[in-house]
């Protein structure tokens, strides 16, 4: 039996995020501003912690990085290493856990996830994890969803319809506290220096944002397992949908949504 008090959570993640797939194509120029911004340079060595289908470690090795991904789940990872054979580059890809991550201390120049470490249910584990495994004078980035704004604000909504934990249960950290600039220097702490944030948006195409919200049902890992628990409470769903779709309507024009994100840069004392 685990002593991980979030296994169960971690196997629902692992499920719900199979379906992630479709949505890459929309995380692609995000990943090269991420590669970007964490100055990924050609020999450096990379670890991309919640690599999904790979598209910040395909871009990454592109540069001529030795880049390592790393995530939860199996048929996500099938995708980054077609992806990485189509592109012509060596990636090395591991089902694994960011709370446990399974590398030596100080093995990478960088280690960058984009919207993947703020689903680890403990921040304070996954970003000690992430520290131990960087080199001193190492550089950490991400991207993630500052909770003030859409995707921020949908994983509150889906929050809020999820049940309560049991009595004494200590309930996951909510993915959205990654995009507060202030709790994420609190958790970074004095383990790094130079501390950067900026804004950047990602563009999704969409004719309306009924579409955006049915593509986001079938793909987005807590809403696809939501949906699918509310299917015996109609009026529920129905609610959950019409909140929904007022959040995207809030952040759709000229048939795109534009999702304001955040990236933090820092090095490693």
């Amino acid at each position: 039996m685990s002593d991980d008090p979030f296994a169960q959570l971690k196997a629902v993640q692992r499920e719900g995020w199979s379906l992630f797939a479709p949505l890459e194509l929309f995380t692609t120029i995000p990943a090269a501003k991420l590669v970007r911004f964490a100055r990924v340079a050609p020999g450096e060595t990379v670890l991309d912690v919640g690599c999904g289908t790979g598209v910040v470690a395909v871009t990454a090795a592109r540069l001529g990085a030795r880049v390592r991904g790393l995530d939860l789940t199996s048929v996500l990872l099938e995708q980054a290493r077609q992806n990485a054979a189509i592109a012509g580059v060596e990636v090395e890809l591991t089902e694994g856990d960011a709370e446990a991550l399974p590398y030596p201390d100080a093995s990478f120049d960088v280690v960058v996830s984009q919207f993947g470490h703020m689903f680890a249910p403990r921040p304070n584990v996954a970003i000690a994890q992430m520290l131990r495994v960087l080199k001193p004078g190492g550089r950490i980035a991400f991207a993630t969803w500052p909770p003030e704004l859409f995707t921020g604000a949908m994983f509150s909504l889906i929050g809020k319809y999820l049940p309560a934990p049991p009595p004494g249960a200590t309930p996951p950290a909510s993915p959205a506290l990654w995009g507060d600039a202030g709790v994420v220097r609190q958790r970074l702490g004095d383990a790094v220096k130079d501390l950067v944030f900026e804004r950047d948006v990602m563009i999704t195409p969409s004719l309306s944002p009924q579409h955006s919200r049915v593509a986001l049902e079938a793909t987005l890992g807590p809403l696809v397992g939501l949906v699918h628990s509310l299917a015996a409470s109609p009026e529920r769903l129905a609610q959950l949908r019409a909140e929904l779709d007022g959040l995207l309507r809030e952040i759709f024009a000229d048939n795109h949504l534009r999702q304001s994100f955040l990236l933090t840069r820092a090095t490693k004392r």
